[in-house]
């Protein structure tokens, strides 16, 4: 992208001709160069906050990169022709940068989803473009993630010329987060602490390599959901969207982290409402599961660490669910202010966590190596 597109208009001088506005000529253009934002209390006190980048400030939120990225290597490659359909599966975000990326470069997009999909999210996708596919129950031992991609395969056998992008084994889905690394380089100049979410994988695996390559010391602190499969915890009913998983993307790298956080979802709601209130910026699921553990980052390090915690979308389309009290209170997620501290555990395994709960040791549940991964990926 380019960033000159975000420096602000120059003032012209009394008398002369107002200059030629700068704007985006197309709304691709618009992807990245998302700003930073000091955030303290009450996740942490004044002077020992962290820096959140807001990916919201993406037309559709952080998955606006990988949806653009993967569809543009896939055109370059000649695994997607010109014109031919996308389909993919998705709770939302990565459904909103495909549709961005079909209009980019001309492409029909299908999104396949399931009853838990924000109906502003449907309606988005729709107003979009997209054409919207929903399963009816989810899968029995790999929930709606599973259900969903077995209808995406249903699709890709009947339609020709098809392309599904794959965004949980894809490398392309990684390698979409170098600008974002880069980004946060050129903002912060340092980054000791890297707090994400995890889902796909890619957006933690893909910032955090190439945080590495300038700052090898960086530390990588994944934050999961409770009932996720991903870090070695059994598969349970998920309220959360956007974070966790039913299955075991390998665009996961386990390796890289060093160590992971669960969080329920009465703490998120908790730290979504407090960030909107004091500090005027805020999203979903995957956004108060972060900050909740990037402020205990912030209280826990050595003053003068510098964390950052990525934000992957804002608040807009959970206004009926976490900023809806009727919604809340019916599933009993308002009035848990979250304990000061996480639980701990010596092994992921240990024992099913139902509420906030670090883990220092890490590794792959399938026991897959590096090398086992790239393979089931494939080679693209």
């Amino acid at each position: 992208m380019d960033l000159s597109l975000l420096e602000p208009f120059p003032m012209p001088s009394p008398g002369a001709l107002a200059p030629a506005p700068l704007a985006a000529l197309r709304p691709a253009h618009l992807v990245g160069g998302t700003p930073v934002l000091w955030i303290d209390e009450p996740f942490a006190p004044l002077g020992l906050g962290f820096y959140a980048k807001l990916e919201g400030a993406n037309p559709g939120g952080i998955k606006d990169r990988p949806g653009l990225h993967m569809v543009r290597e896939a055109r370059r490659r000649g695994d997607l022709i010109p014109g031919a359909p996308i389909v993919e599966s998705s709770s939302g975000t990565l459904g909103l940068g495909l549709a961005l990326a079909g209009l980019t470069y001309g492409h029909p997009v299908t999104i396949v989803s399931d009853p838990g999909m924000e109906p502003a999210v449907v309606r988005l996708l729709t107003a979009f473009g997209a054409h919207l596919e929903q399963v009816a129950a989810p899968h029995p031992e790999g929930g709606w993630q599973e259900a969903r991609r077995e209808r995406v395969a249903e699709l890709l056998a009947r339609t020709p010329d098809v392309y599904c992008p794959d965004q949980y084994h894809n490398p392309d889905n990684v390698a979409a987060y170098r600008p974002l690394a880069t980004e946060l380089i050129a903002q912060l100049g340092r980054v000791d602490i890297l707090v994400a979410a995890v889902g796909t994988g890619g957006h933690s695996a893909g910032t955090a390599r190439v945080l590495r390559e300038y700052l090898p010391g960086l530390a990588l602190i994944g934050v999961d959901s409770v009932g996720s499969t991903i870090f070695g915890q059994p598969a349970g009913p998920r309220l959360m969207r956007g974070l966790g998983s039913s299955i075991h993307p390998s665009n996961i790298d386990y390796p890289a982290f060093d160590e992971v956080h669960w969080v329920a979802p009465a703490e998120a709601v908790w730290a979504c409402r407090e960030l909107a209130r004091r500090h005027y910026a805020s999203g979903g699921w995957s956004v108060g599961a972060v900050a909740l553990v990037a402020g205990w980052a912030a209280r826990t390090s050595p003053p003068g660490t510098r964390i950052a915690a990525i934000f992957p979308d804002g608040p807009h389309r959970y206004l009926e669910t976490v900023y809806n009290d009727d919604w809340c209170h019916e599933h009993q997620l308002l009035g848990h202010e979250p304990p000061h501290e996480p639980d701990e555990i010596a092994e992921p395994d240990e024992r099913v966590v139902t509420a906030w709960t670090r883990c220092g040791k890490v590794r792959d549940p399938l026991g897959r190596t590096v090398v086992d991964s790239v393979a089931e990926a494939g080679v693209r």
